[in-house]
């Protein structure tokens, strides 16, 4: 006698993503990994399915239900829906062709689970692309069952790895920071460039040297990476006549654990860094890095829930779903303006090898980009594996054209070099 499927309520993150769904601007991750050698699909397709058995919280799609229901719930189930591995059609433009997949293909919630893996073979090796809808799991989680799944292809030990351990002089706490924008103030849009014809999302990888910084220096990688997205923007805005005004980036915390009893989900809150219009005009680098550092500490230390307690009222059940669904996305759109500028997404240092073995390798490269949905219109994701910086800019067609990404990506890798120049 089979039993009912376990039901998990919708948490914050996965329900206001859920009321907010707009078809023309998907809610999707895309995760991109280069390997050296060939992969075999059948045995990757058993490889993840005992990754997904080993995460189950993995295994879910949306529950039916009637429209007066007070919660979204997610429906865990003992195995896949759907086939979720796929091999990609052979081609010159086959690398190009299935990343426009992974960033345009939301895998809908009614299908188990809502997870796409792409494989495409090359005379250089293999590269997998996922695409995940995000309302269900954020990147760090995907890449936990990716580690997974290497470990079991490819019988390799996985494990992540331990940070090291850097001096980092510790500054005095910021009691009130004079030079940071009032939090009600309304924060710069990204300036239109030249929008592309075709709907959905843009997305620009490259690789670049990680920024040197000195010993015991008062900030970090992540902070170096903050002030160079800033100052992206910010330049890129002056260039196309936008009328200054203070930056606000949102930066993603996660806290999880890395080892196979990681959380599977969203598992991330997000708090917004502030910048002045002052002192990004006239940037003087150094003093920019340690502000910029006081506030990414001070913002991290503080308790906050994962949206903020505006978005943990609106997924209060005080009133059916559907209702609260409305609710929810006049309040997003009234809200909009004081949207953050844009988002920094740094995953960090890649703990797992991604090693599938002997034929097929270890990870040479691990790309992530985030939705780059309106008003932000422009998202940056950085990871780093082998001393390599791996930056992917993503941007919404309805604000950026291809050409203005490039440009885009070409700024940020400037600005971050100059961090490290002025060390």
């Amino acid at each position: 006698m089979s039993t009912a499927p376990t039901r998990v309520p919708f948490p914050v993150v996965d329900e206001i993503s859920r009321h907010c769904h707009h078809r023309r601007e998907p809610e999707t991750i895309h995760i991109e990994i280069r390997l050296p050698g060939p992969l075999d699909p059948a045995r990757l397709r058993e490889a993840f399915a005992g990754a997904l058995e080993r995460h189950p919280r993995a295994l879910m799609r949306e529950a039916e239900g009637p429209w007066f229901r007070r919660r979204y719930e997610w429906e865990l189930t003992d195995t896949a829906d759907v086939d979720v591995v796929r091999v990609a059609p052979p081609g010159p433009d086959a690398l190009g062709d299935a990343r426009a997949r992974a960033l345009a293909r939301v895998p809908p919630l009614s299908a188990a689970p809502p997870i796409r893996l792409e494989v495409v073979a090359g005379e250089a090796g293999t590269v997998l692309l996922l695409g995940i809808n995000h309302t269900a799991l954020d990147g760090p989680a995907c890449l936990r069952l990716l580690a997974t799944t290497a470990e079991l292809y490819g019988g390799r030990d996985n494990t992540p790895a331990a940070h090291p351990v850097r001096a980092v002089a510790q500054s005095p706490p910021v009691v009130r920071d004079l030079a940071t924008p009032a939090p009600w103030s309304r924060p710069a849009r990204v300036a239109p460039g030249a929008p592309g014809a075709a709907p959905g999302d843009g997305v620009l990888v490259a690789e670049l040297a990680l920024p040197g910084r000195p010993a015991g220096a008062g900030y970090t990688v992540n902070d170096q990476l903050m002030v160079a997205t800033a100052l992206t923007v910010a330049q890129w805005n002056r260039e196309h006549g936008a009328r200054p005004r203070p930056l606000r980036i949102t930066m993603p915390v996660d806290d999880r654990p890395r080892d196979s009893g990681m959380p599977i989900g969203n598992g991330t809150r997000l708090v917004d860094v502030p910048f002045t219009v002052a002192e990004l005009r006239f940037p003087t680098l150094p003093d920019l890095l340690r502000r910029t550092a006081a506030r990414t500490r001070d913002l991290k230390a503080r308790p906050r829930p994962q949206l903020g307690r505006g978005a943990a009222l609106l997924t209060t059940p005080w009133a059916p779903v559907a209702c609260r669904a409305v609710v929810t996305r006049a309040v997003r759109r009234a809200c909009g303006p004081w949207t953050s500028t844009t988002l920094l997404s740094n995953i960090g240092r890649v703990p797992y090898p991604l090693d599938f073995g002997e034929e097929a390798g270890r990870a040479r490269a691990v790309w992530l980009s985030a939705p780059a949905r309106a008003p932000r219109g422009l998202t940056f994701t950085t990871a780093s594996t082998g001393g390599l910086l791996h930056l992917s800019v993503r941007w919404s067609r309805s604000v950026l054209g291809d050409e203005d990404g490039a440009r885009v990506g070409d700024l940020f890798a400037h600005h971050l070099a100059a961090t490290e120049a002025a060390s």
